[in-house]
């Protein structure tokens, strides 16, 4: 069972989930059932994704109280500036068949569209509403954070980006350590597996007798990191799972990190 990590609201999170992005319902609705059956307790969904009717499928069929399942969305552009983001909540706990979520996300910044800071203003009614039990952010860049410290005088929960031993982000880490905010990893385990045959991988994870995506997300956990991996298959599922029995040393930890490239998705760059 996922340990949990408390969030700067008092509030806490399972410090491991299942993310769902590329699923469509159908998926959604097969994986985030079984994920649930196998014991996790953290799924991250978005409207972008359009699996959120799925996902609230798999949620219903469940016989979990509500309050054990901890459940993200996220709303994107279209539900930023003036209170449309009280519109996009809405209508995704509609499609999820909840009274409340676990954790909202802004799903961008879109600086250049300067209506970040307005829309945490609304989602700071929606969280004393107790539509949105904590509050976050995804893809923003410390920079940003600040701004919203300054204007609003509340830091997000959580700051959800793309994370893993190719793409650390230490700058980001490092401020989010600094101001209590929780990193949640999308991407944990990198694109493409290419991450998960990289020798430095591979050797650890023969150390350990774990596969590599064990050793990558138990990277992520020592790091204080909140992964949420994607994946269809049962047996990846399960072994996802499998990652708090056994403990990287500090130096298998550094090792991973240092295959840092530096790249990775640019939030000002992104229009959706």
């Amino acid at each position: 069972m996922a340990q949990r990590i408390t969030l700067n609201d008092g509030r806490s999170m399972p410090t491991l989930g299942l993310g769902t992005w590329p699923m469509d319902d159908a998926e959604a609705e097969r994986v985030v059932e079984r994920a649930l059956e196998l014991g996790y307790r953290h799924v991250d969904t978005a409207v972008r994704y359009g699996n959120e009717r799925g996902v609230g499928r798999a949620l219903a069929a469940s016989d979990l109280p509500r309050d054990q399942v901890f459940v993200t969305t996220k709303v994107d552009g279209q539900h930023q500036g003036g209170d449309k983001a009280e519109d996009g909540l809405r209508a995704s706990l509609d499609r999820l068949g909840l009274e409340w979520v676990d954790l909202l996300l802004i799903h961008w910044p879109l600086p250049v569209r300067d209506l970040y800071v307005e829309t945490w203003r609304t989602f700071e009614r929606l969280q004393a509403a107790g539509l949105a039990r904590s509050i976050g952010v995804s893809n923003f860049k410390p920079a940003h954070l600040e701004r919203l410290a300054r204007e609003t005088g509340t830091m997000p929960a959580v700051n959800q980006v793309q994370l893993n031993p190719y793409v650390t982000r230490e700058d980001h880490r490092l401020y989010h350590q600094e101001h209590g905010i929780v990193t949640v990893s999308y991407s944990p385990l990198g694109k493409g597996g290419e991450l998960l045959e990289d020798p430095a991988v591979t050797r650890v994870a023969e150390a350990h007798g774990r596969t590599p995506a064990q050793v990558v997300l138990r990277w992520h956990l020592q790091l204080g990191l909140v992964p949420i991996p994607k994946s269809s298959s049962e047996q990846r599922l399960r072994e996802n799972l499998d990652v708090y029995s056994f403990e990287l040393t500090p130096d298998e930890v550094l090792s991973l990190s240092a295959l840092d490239r530096g790249a990775g998705v640019d939030s000002d760059k992104v229009g959706h």
